[in-house]
Order: C-alpha cells, then sequence, then structure tokens
C-alpha cells in the first residue's frame, strides 16, 4: 500500500482549490498545498498533508512530496472499503453498515478529536435520543471489533472520541 511514487501527491494550489482539498481529505489522498504569496497557510495536522509557499523550486517540490511519502507510511491510516470491511495493516474485519459509517467519520480525522454530535448525524434519522443511544453502542462493538487491529477508540468525555493506532508513538500494539 505504501510502495508509492511522488505522482501519488497531489499538488494543490492554496487557496484557489481548496474544495479539491477537501475531496482529497476525505478520500485520503496525499496532499502537497502550494500556497499563494501572501497567503497564510493552513493548519497542517494530517500526517497525509504538507506545504509549501510559491515560488518553490522543482527540487523543493519533491523532496516535501517524498517526506510526506514517508510520514504518510509511518502512519498508515486504516480504510473501510465499499462493503464495510475495515483494513488496517495487514489484518481486516467486517463491520456493520452503521459501524461502517462511525468508523469513515472518525478514520477521515484519524488522531483527531470527532465530536460526539458528527457521529450521531452521521447515524441520526432524526431522532436524537435514538441517535445517541445508537452512537453509544457503535462505538462499544467499535472498541471490541478493531482491537485485534491494533486499534483504539479513545473517550474524550463530553466531548467525542478519537480513533488511533493503539500505540500512537510506534504504530504498534
Amino acid at each position: 500500500m505504501f510502495n508509492r511514487s511522488i505522482h501519488d501527491v497531489e499538488i494543490i494550489r492554496w487557496p484557489e482549490e481548496s474544495a479539491r482539498r477537501e475531496r482529497c481529505r476525505n478520500s485520503g489522498r496525499l496532499r502537497l498545498l502550494i500556497v499563494a504569496t501572501g497567503t497564510t497557510p493552513p493548519m497542517c495536522t494530517d500526517p497525509r498533508e504538507d506545504w509549501v509557499r510559491v515560488p518553490a523550486p522543482r527540487e523543493d517540490l519533491s523532496l516535501r512530496a517524498r517526506a510526506l511519502l514517508a510520514r504518510a507510511g509511518s502512519h498508515q491510516i486504516p480504510q473501510v472499503n465499499v462493503d464495510g470491511v475495515l483494513t488496517f495493516r495487514s489484518q481486516s474485519v467486517a463491520l456493520s453498515r452503521g459501524e461502517a459509517a462511525v468508523m469513515e467519520v472518525l478514520i477521515r480525522n484519524f488522531g483527531l478529536l470527532v465530536a460526539r454530535e458528527a457521529l450521531c448525524d452521521e447515524l441520526a434519522g432524526g431522532d436524537q435520543l435514538s441517535s445517541r443511544n445508537s452512537l453509544d453502542l457503535h462505538i462499544m462493538r467499535l472498541r471490541r471489533r478493531i482491537t485485534p487491529l491494533g486499534l483504539v477508540i479513545r473517550t474524550a468525555w463530553g466531548r467525542g472520541y478519537i480513533v488511533e493506532s493503539a500505540d500512537p508513538e510506534t504504530g504498534t500494539n
């Protein structure tokens, strides 16, 4: 999965292509933002994203892309396929439709806090109480299912959840 070339890095003009950046972020693509002169660069906390200011020599772009590839390779990101199968490293587990929906939101923000409300919205059919109880049930089941893959869901009490590797320092269990 991580035997990639620098051609696997999306080059995105910032801020002109902010919508494209968001689409690439949602699909887990690697992104190198080319920041326009006089523009404030965005905060990049995702290991799949970096930025450089123009004018940037081609060599600098190539080095930044290679560094991005190396960083992304050391921070492997789980994936949920269209059939609801969660894969991380060389292991996988099948998820229910609701679990897959919750996991996709958590993975898009891998290592970052996701508000309970955002996860409830993903599950809600309009009934807020039902979606809150449903979310608690999905989180409980997901925790059991993802532990063998080396993933954990941490709780930020009263705020939301964070999915990450069981050992975020080394990326191993």
